[in-house]
């Protein structure tokens, strides 16, 4: 019996910026189902890596998508295939209101989910007619998700969403990306050891523009000599998605 295709593949991406030379040759497979994680330091590439995927910064290689070469296509088109981003800068509209940034993010055709955003993030319906700018910075990034969950994307790309966030809050989030894994893959850019220990089923590790690892996130993160090497963090993470981020040193 044949391989499943994968639902995204990126083969041999390489990126300029300014000079540097920043992927170099990433190449790596998003499965149909569950959580992918990206993993490595801080600088390593993981958020140029999303970002060439989506054609966000100029790349040479190849990004397929469901058979389809997405590779010469702009962003645009490419988020209409049925690709939900939540980026790391969150991207929300601080002078509209909660309700308007979600508006915004409708996709049609296709009925929005308000009902899932709403029973995840209840604090987006309670504010709904308050200006995203003046949200909190967790209330800021339950928006940003919930955008993304809004309609009925066939791949969520979710670059760090913990960052930064208070561990009630991450809570939150784990439970999020938890529950959109149950009906879409997702992409999770994550530094927070734990959180990808809870709802990760595979790990990519990038180093120096660089796939240095791919395969099964719980028997990576279960090998504590090979999260010291590849991680550079001294130990594995807990069950509780509050701390353990890799190392930056």
């Amino acid at each position: 019996m044949s391989a499943p295709v994968p639902l995204l593949e990126a083969d041999d991406l390489h990126v300029w910026i300014e000079g540097s030379h920043i992927l170099q040759g990433v190449s790596f497979a998003v499965p149909d189902h569950g959580v992918t994680s990206v993993l490595g330091r801080n600088g390593v590439g993981k958020t140029t890596t999303v970002k060439a995927l989506l054609g966000l910064v100029p790349r040479t290689g190849r990004v397929v998508f469901d058979g389809d070469d997405i590779t010469e296509r702009p962003t645009h088109a490419i988020v209409t295939k049925g690709i939900g981003y939540v980026p790391e800068e969150r991207g929300i509209f601080a002078a509209l209101t909660v309700a308007e940034n979600l508006r915004l993010a409708e996709r049609r055709p296709g009925e929005p989910r308000y009902g899932l955003v709403h029973d995840l993030f209840p604090e987006l319906s309670k504010r709904a007619n308050q200006p995203a700018g003046t949200l909190s910075g967790g209330q800021q990034q339950m928006l940003a998700i919930g955008r993304a969950l809004l309609n009925d994307n066939r791949l969520l790309i979710v670059d760090e969403p913990t960052k930064g966030l208070a561990p009630r809050i991450v809570r939150e989030v784990a439970d999020a990306v938890a529950t959109a894994a149950e009906s879409v893959p997702v992409l999770l850019v994550e530094q927070n050891l734990s959180l990808v220990r809870r709802v990760a089923d595979q790990a990519v590790v990038i180093d120096a523009g660089h796939v240095i690892h791919t395969g099964s996130a719980s028997e990576l993160l279960d090998d504590a000599d090979r999260v010291r090497s590849l991680l550079g963090v001294a130990r594995t993470a807990t069950d509780e998605p509050t701390e353990s981020r890799v190392d930056t040193t």
